[in-house]
């Protein structure tokens, strides 16, 4: 079960519910892979709708690979996400609030 004081969040892939965390190696790697001037602006995608897939797609894989989960995005593609692509932005979103989120703050997504 995610600890979302550890910074964790539940996504399930393949039946199977796994866990991720944005470490600072995952953001590292998630920023290089979406080429983003710098974290913020790569948030700001997320917080104004202006994502794409590939952006998603990026953010899980960094995500599920943080938590301890080896896996590409080319893998992350052919898997089945439950709930879907709604489920899979809902999951981004709420890892990116969980990560960038002050302690005391809700935590709630």
């Amino acid at each position: 079960m995610a600890n979302p004081y550890r910074g964790e969040v539940e996504l399930e892939v393949n039946g199977e519910m796994r866990q991720m965390r944005l470490t600072l190696g995952a953001l590292a790697e998630l920023e290089s892979r979406l080429e983003s001037d710098s974290l913020f602006s790569m948030i700001s995608r997320f917080e104004t709708g202006a994502f794409r897939v590939r952006d998603l797609i990026c953010l899980l894989t960094a995500g599920l690979n943080g938590a301890g989960w080896s896996i590409t995005e080319a893998e992350l593609l052919k898997c089945h996400i439950g709930g879907g692509p709604l489920a899979a932005a809902q999951a981004a979103a709420r890892l990116l609030k969980i990560t960038f989120t002050l302690p005391g703050e809700d935590l709630s997504v």
